[in-house]
């Protein structure tokens, strides 16, 4: 072989070795400790901070003596239905839904030509009756005179005692005409009445001051007292007093020796929900319904209010005392855990626009499980549970519950 081949295979420990491998691996790891610091940059300086937030709420400082509550409806206690007594068509109707009417006053009138025929002649018959008793009334002061003048003469021998007999007969039948004559005018008078009963009938009039809750007929409807014919109409419309309303509300029974007569109530109805009425415990009925196992206790109104309308739907808080006028204002109130101490001050931080806002505030009573707070309003939220690290401005965000 030729030595210079040999040459050729020898190590030459003196040259450099290169190790690229190395230098890749250096860079990857300084790149994830680049990585890993600015995440802890992001998170500790720059990342919004997590919080959980609870919202400003209104309450009522009445909630602090509130013994028990109770769902129900307004009812009107002076309700009715009106019809006719009488059969006929609708002529006229006069109200229409909402209408307020006066006691006794003509709403509706049913067909009456019928009638008020009868009962023109009824009149008529009680006018003849009358002149009937004029003219016996004339025979019979005709019939006194002529008997008079008759005794006068018998005792001075002028005339016969078959004439003076004939002049009394004359006037005892007068007599008897007469009473025949005030029975006549009677009976044409109550006949009258009859009649006039009968026109009446086809009137139908407001019994008490109301307002028309529904409107059940129409002009040209026949109306029936029962509403037992074919296509006819019993009530023509419902009134009622609206200022008999109250709240009828459902009271367990295992509760209802909490509740007592003139107890003192705040009405709260879901139409109004901004609204809470004074009222107080009328009665309770002495009934209780088995299936639902409650006892029905009525609630009037204190407060009155032209919104209130019968069926509503009511809670009703039976209450230990009287609510004050100084109580009666709802007030703003935030979850205890809201509150934060800065500076020897009650502050709360307000979530806006992904940022909080530090607010100073003043407490004031406990209602329930809140406290009374002045400087915030109602629907705001805020941060619960403030750390100390928390300043004004900071970004955060909400946690999802």
């Amino acid at each position: 072989m030729n030595p210079n081949d040999l040459a050729k295979l020898r190590i030459d420990r003196a040259a450099p070795v290169l190790r690229p491998r190395r230098r890749w691996d250096l860079l990857a790891i300084a790149t994830i400790i680049l990585i890993t610091g600015a995440a802890f940059v992001w998170t500790r300086l720059v990342a919004p901070a997590a919080v959980e937030v609870v919202t400003v709420a209104t309450v009522y400082p009445s909630q602090n003596y509130t013994l028990l509550n109770a769902t129900g409806y307004v009812v009107p206690q002076r309700k009715a239905a009106l019809s006719s007594k009488g059969t006929g068509r609708l002529e006229w109707l006069g109200v229409l839904e909402g209408s307020r009417v006066k006691a006794d006053e003509v709403i509706a009138r049913l067909e009456s030509r019928d009638v008020r025929a009868t009962f023109e002649q009824a009149e008529a018959q009680v006018n003849v009756a009358r002149a009937n008793l004029q003219q016996g009334l004339a025979e019979l002061r005709d019939a006194e005179a002529n008997f008079k003048r008759s005794t006068d003469l018998l005792s001075k021998k002028f005339i016969s005692s078959a004439q003076h007999d004939t002049d009394t007969a004359r006037l005892d039948k007068a007599r008897a005409a007469i009473a025949s004559q005030k029975a006549a005018v009677t009976s044409a008078e109550a006949s009258r009445r009859v009649a006039e009963v009968a026109v009446e009938q086809t009137l139908i009039r407001a019994p008490f001051d109301a307002i028309v809750l529904t409107k059940n007929a129409n002009v040209g409807d026949n109306i029936t007292p029962f509403s037992a014919a074919a296509d006819s109409k019993g009530a023509v419309v419902t009134v009622a007093d609206m200022d008999t309303l109250e709240v009828e509300a459902d009271v367990a029974e295992s509760s209802i020796g909490k509740i007592t007569v003139d107890q003192a109530c705040e009405v709260q109805l879901d139409a109004l929900p901004e609204m809470r009425l004074a009222g107080v415990v009328s009665r309770i009925v002495p009934t209780v319904d088995r299936s639902k196992a409650t006892v029905l206790v009525k609630v009037r109104f204190v407060d009155r209010d032209p919104r209130v309308l019968p069926d509503m739907s009511a809670k009703v808080a039976f209450l230990t005392r009287e609510v004050k006028e100084s109580e009666k204002q709802p007030v703003a109130a935030v979850h205890p855990g809201a509150l934060a101490e800065r500076g020897g001050k009650k502050t709360v931080f307000v979530v806006k626009d992904d940022r909080v806002r530090a607010v100073e505030v003043s407490t004031g009573r406990t209602i329930g499980e809140l406290v009374e707070v002045r400087g915030v309003k109602a629907g705001e939220r805020l941060v619960l549970n403030p750390g100390e690290k928390l300043k004004d401005g900071v970004a955060v965000s909400v946690a999802k519950k």
